[in-house]
């Protein structure tokens, strides 16, 4: 039977006693072409979040030299070593993969492989669990994660767009970003309430900005934090340490209007801003 075939989860769910877990965000695919999509981008080495069943799995053991999986649900792991047992190139972790140092893991399994992320992400913990995966150093060549159609117009937006924002900001300080597919609810079992999409980030070999990151991001969250004020406002919010004539000398010397706001800023503009800040 195909891990596709929805019947057939059905049936290893029962049987393994379990479920499907709403607080642990268990959408399953259901759609070959996208698990197909998604797959495509495997390197040798590949990171899997949430294997669910095994269905992506399968697909990455079949391009991969090695892929190392980490499921949380503890349920779910005899039903990973049926449906996936006796693949000598895969490795199942049962784990929170915010709590697992991801650089460590890596370079234990992966060695000099070139390394890549596909991962159907569980939606609760999107934000956290990309955060993770794009600052912890784990040398990968790219990020190829399945979000909701809303985080993926997020992560892609251009600076000026409704959709940009702090996560925008921060994605593009690590990574290129750009929308693969569009995944409507019925591609998955049980069916979500929203539509979603397959992004890919090529990860930088160095970041663009030349700046300090903690300093970056806490200009880029200052000044998303209050959107619907201007950047002087926000800035003034979120760096209560500075004055306003600070603030304002700040912005002067990037040449960014005070009257401006944060998602009018590129990547580079807040790399300049932060600088300045820092230096007022």
């Amino acid at each position: 039977m195909k891990l596709t075939d929805v019947s057939y989860i059905k049936e290893l769910l029962a049987e393994g006693g379990t479920g499907f877990k709403k607080k642990l965000g268990q959408n399953f695919l259901t759609s070959e072409r996208v698990l197909d999509t998604i797959a495509d981008n495997a390197c040798e080495g590949v990171l899997e979040i949430g294997p669910g069943i095994g269905t992506l799995t399968e697909k990455l053991c079949e391009r991969a030299k090695r892929v190392v999986s980490i499921e949380i649900d503890e349920t779910l792991i005899p039903i990973l070593e049926r449906t996936l047992g006796g693949r000598d190139n895969l490795r199942i972790v049962n784990a929170d993969a915010l709590k697992v140092d991801l650089a460590a893991l890596c370079e234990e399994e992966f060695g000099g492989m070139t390394r890549s992320v596909c991962a159907n992400l569980p939606y609760y913990v999107t934000t956290p669990v990309l955060t993770r995966l794009l600052e912890c150093g784990a040398g990968f060549s790219n990020v190829t994660v399945m979000v909701q159609k809303e985080v993926a117009a997020r992560l892609c937006a251009a600076p000026g767009s409704a959709d940009y924002g702090a996560i925008t900001v921060f994605c593009a300080y690590y990574g290129s970003a750009r929308r693969v597919i569009k995944v409507p609810a019925g591609c998955f079992v049980p069916a979500p309430k929203v539509d979603s999409a397959v992004v890919r980030i090529d990860m930088h070999e160095k970041p663009p900005a030349d700046c300090e990151p903690e300093a970056l991001f806490r200009t880029v969250r200052a000044a998303f934090g209050q959107r619907r004020k201007t950047l002087a406002n926000a800035l003034s919010a979120g760096f209560p340490e500075k004055g306003r004539g600070d603030i304002a000398t700040a912005l002067e010397r990037c040449g960014i209007p005070a009257s401006a706001r944060g998602e009018q800023l590129s990547l580079a503009d807040f790399a300049r801003l932060s600088d300045a800040l820092g230096n007022g």
